[in-house]
């Protein structure tokens, strides 16, 4: 591991001047700590081995947010115990007993410049840690508290046990010297509790694997046409008919648990109700506002094209009916109430004209030379509204204005108040969008989607009764018009490996103008074949993938892709989110760590 010596406290409001330190990366062979994700500046000391004093103090501005995320990492920092899986290829540098000296950290020093900040889009998040060659009191210097508990998260990874010993003394290896921000504001997570219900206690515990990846959206898609699982005081009946039950609901005050626990670790919750398509569960409380309720999602008869929904169940709403504002309306007003963060998810994707077409309403209203691209703009022109009425950002799928179903003029939805989030276009999809002049969120199906690859989930598909023998290229697809390659029944296969998603560059082939409106990133967690049972491994460690590379990037200092230097990193990663109650699923067998270098593809 490269030692530097040079020692310079770096001021958060020279933070994007310049990197004061020059970058340099950590050879994870050599490296005596993980970091994850890795900073975009290190710079060690080459004094000896520092010891955590037991009764170690983090002093920090008043601020209940902060406060609580203080008393979080205290607390993980002082019990962790934590001793790299990996074994270094260079055993004679890590610390023993022996070498300890004196020198103890008795003391983080937490300054923030801005303790008002609120957690919302575009907040900074930077931070400068200095930690002493001869200890007494570490420095985190931060604009804003949500730095501070980033800085807070990086400084847990730097301690460890000494070598060969499971308990006792932690130690940081040297003083070190750390300078970091994000590469992009926007690092995000869905996942969609409507389809199956995630307790509670699982949504709490995703939030919290998060802000340890120094992720800082989750993403909630909460509704569906699955289910409506979502409380609300100006409309019980939605949740009381629309949900599985009573013990599948989350209640006002499940919101705000959720909310304040996001703030302790620097986490937004951004909810997504999503309309006018995907709201069957609507018209169990409201069938008169709903179209093409409880049919068949592809009745006997019909089309493939002209299919109700892209999966059962059906159902949109009417954008006809006044009712269906009136509804709308009141559930905005509740989350606007309920959710503090700026933006809110409309949906607005996979509108179908064949459910629309089942309706007499809009029969008629298509027989008098109207469109459906006229229906969905009615729709959105008069959401919206209630939404900007909130101060809200309104995030909707593209689908909004790419769909060949129905889509509203761009003119209609400006960039200053509007983000698309693509999901089914690449990298030249969220091109095409950023050169209409929208900020974006990159989703893209083919990279960020977890739900891949885990088979079919439909009964009675006869299109997977057939030999291999039968489909040499066993693109076997889970509708008769699939997306390709769907082997037994996955519309969206392959798994979407860790490196997969690491690897992607969401602004490739763009300007440097183009590429500053790609805000950031999410991977999705769709709930068809998910719930609280298998989040876990479901979400980690792919998801602590996506954090790296919204964080600090994909590349090293000379722009080449890092993923075979990041595999040593996760790995150890991975088995720390363990210690930390994240059953994050394995990468490699063990032994592979337990033998530096033995499992490279080359030697």
């Amino acid at each position: 591991m490269e030692k530097k010596a040079t020692w310079l406290v770096i001021h958060p409001s020279a933070l994007l001047i310049a990197f004061i330190l020059k970058q340099f990366l950590i050879n994870s062979t050599n490296a005596d700590v993980f970091l994850w994700p890795i900073p975009q500046s290190i710079s060690w000391g080459i004094g000896p081995p520092i010891i955590i004093s037991s009764n170690l103090n983090i002093s920090s501005p008043r601020q209940m947010d902060l406060n609580r995320a203080v008393v979080y990492y205290r607390e993980l920092i002082l019990s962790e115990k934590w001793l790299p899986v990996q074994a270094s290829a260079n055993p004679t540098s890590l610390p023993s007993t022996e070498a300890a000296t004196n020198y103890s950290l008795n003391l983080i020093q937490i300054k923030v410049e801005d303790i008002s900040a609120d957690l919302q889009y575009g907040v900074n998040e930077s931070y400068s840690l200095i930690v002493p060659d001869q200890g007494g009191t570490a420095t985190l210097e931060t604009v804003t508290i949500w730095g501070a508990i980033r800085g807070l998260e990086t400084f847990s990874q730097l301690i460890r046990v000494p070598s060969g010993k499971s308990e006792g003394e932690s130690i940081i290896e040297h003083g070190v010297a750390i300078h970091d921000e994000p590469k992009f504001a926007h690092r995000g997570l869905l996942l969609d509790t409507s389809r199956n219900f995630y307790p509670v206690k699982d949504i709490l515990r995703t939030i919290r694997a998060l802000g340890h990846n120094k992720m800082n959206v989750f993403h909630w898609h909460i509704t569906d046409s699955q289910s409506f699982p979502l409380s609300l005081a100006s409309e019980p009946l939605l949740a009381a008919k629309g949900s599985y039950g009573e013990r599948y609901i989350y209640s006002q005050k499940d919101v705000a648990k959720i909310v304040r626990y996001g703030r302790s670790f620097g986490v937004r919750i951004v909810p997504e109700i999503d309309t006018p398509g995907h709201t069957a569960s609507w018209g169990v409380a409201y069938p008169e506002i709903v179209v093409c309720n409880n049919q068949f999602w592809v009745p006997p008869g019909v089309a493939w094209v002209d299919r109700f929904a892209n999966e059962p169940g059906p159902g949109q709403l009417n954008p006809l009916n006044p009712k269906t504002y009136e509804v709308y309306k009141n559930v905005v007003d509740d989350l606007a109430n309920m959710f503090p963060d700026t933006f809110f998810h409309a949906g607005g994707d996979e509108i179908k004209a064949g459910c629309w077409k089942n309706s007499t309403d809009i029969q008629k209203f298509l027989q008098e030379n109207h469109t459906l691209d006229e229906a969905l703009t009615r729709f959105i022109n008069t959401t919206r509204s209630f939404l900007t009425s909130h101060n809200k950002t309104t995030v909707y799928w593209a689908d909004v204005i790419t769909s060949t179903v129905a889509k509203v003029d761009p003119s209609l939805l400006p960039p200053s108040s509007t983000i698309l989030q693509n999901w089914d276009a690449g990298s030249e999809g969220t091109k095409s969008l950023v050169q209409k002049g929208y900020p974006v969120i990159a989703s893209d199906v083919d990279w960020f989607y977890l739900d891949c690859g885990f088979g079919n989930w439909m009964t009675n598909n006869t299109n997977l009764d057939q030999d291999f023998n039968d489909d040499p290229g066993n693109t076997f697809n889970w509708a008769p018009q699939g997306r390709g390659a769907g082997t037994g029944g996955s519309w969206c296969a392959p798994y979407k490996s860790w490196s997969r998603i690491y690897d992607h560059d969401i602004t490739a082939n763009m300007t440097s103008e183009e590429a500053k409106l790609v805000i950031g990133a999410e991977v999705s967690l769709w709930g068809e074949q998910a719930d609280g049972a298998v989040v876990d491994s479901r979400l980690w460690p792919r998801t602590a993938a996506l954090g790296e590379s919204m964080w600090s990037g994909n590349r090293d200092a000379e722009g080449r892709k890092r993923s075979g230097e990041a595999n040593d990193r996760m790995n150890d990663w991975r088995f720390r989110l363990l210690g930390r109650g994240i059953a994050a699923e394995p990468l490699q067998p063990l032994w592979c760590l337990k033998n530096p270098h033995q499992c490279d593809f080359v030697q």
